[in-house]
């Protein structure tokens, strides 16, 4: 004999509410990875181990430059929720502290609403260093980086505050929801012209040289890196797209040395 459930008896684990919950969570994992520099394939372990641990299958996920889709199923339930992904940036003290929350939570089984209550927190409490630290860490890494370049003894004073003046002006512009690009090129400039007159007054022989050291902060390693990885991972369009940001990130970059070389006379 055949017993029949009542109809309001769902037979799956999880309903489309639940697997909602799941899907949200997971979703801001990926999205907090992708925004402080992980590669997809980092975004897309996240959202797998996170169903597994809930007890949810992946069914698919699309990880995009602008934006996350994942869809989860559990039985005959399936839901598809997407979310957006801002600026791509740097920061690996939380990237990290993303990984290990998802690790925990995937090995202990902690319910969407928890983890989410998690991340919303481990996101909050991500400790910035001070912007004078930023700043003096910056003129310095640009004047080692202009002694690689061969530039002479009297630029490294120049390049190091004009390095520190464009990680300021860029920190202040960016956080001022200024267009990336536009945040770029004003850099570009302000840093050259700086290093520029500063090292003509110094007396010294590399002054172009020194101009583009004083830009070290523009230049997008980690992107570039993620988007070699991305391609050899065999993802061509996200790599793609991360490949253009670094293409235009260098080409406002270039434009900005050119035209404070311009302003100072520099070329022929």
């Amino acid at each position: 004999m055949t017993i029949t459930p009542p109809a309001d008896q769902d037979p799956v684990i999880y309903r489309h509410r639940e697997l909602e919950q799941i899907a949200i969570a997971s979703l801001g994992c990926a999205r907090v990875l992708m925004e402080t520099g992980s590669r997809v394939k980092v975004a897309q372990e996240c959202c797998r181990l996170l169903a597994i641990g809930l007890d949810a299958e992946m069914s698919g996920i699309r990880v995009g430059y602008a934006s996350i889709a994942l869809t989860l199923g559990s039985g005959a339930n399936t839901i598809t929720r997407m979310v957006t992904v801002n600026r791509h940036g740097v920061d690996y003290r939380l990237n990290q502290a993303v990984r290990d929350l998802v690790v925990t939570a995937s090995a202990n089984g902690l319910q969407p609403a928890e983890i989410t209550a998690r991340l919303d927190a481990t996101v909050a409490g991500s400790k910035r260093h001070p912007l004078w630290f930023v700043v003096v860490a910056v003129g310095l890494a640009c004047a080692a980086f202009g002694g690689l370049l061969g530039i002479d003894p009297g630029a490294f004073g120049p390049v190091f505050l004009a390095g520190a003046l464009g990680q300021f002006v860029r920190h202040r512009m960016l956080a001022g929801d200024i267009n990336p690009y536009v945040a770029t090129v004003a850099t570009a400039f302000v840093a050259s012209v700086t290093c520029g007159v500063g090292a003509r007054m110094a007396g010294s022989g590399t002054v172009d040289v020194a101009m583009i050291a004083a830009t070290l902060m523009l230049v997008p390693g980690v992107a570039a890196t993620n988007a070699q990885a991305d391609v050899l991972d065999g993802l061509p369009t996200l790599g793609s797209a991360r490949a253009i940001s670094v293409f235009m990130t260098m080409l406002f970059a270039a434009t900005g040395i050119f035209v404070a070389q311009a302003v100072l006379g520099l070329h022929p």
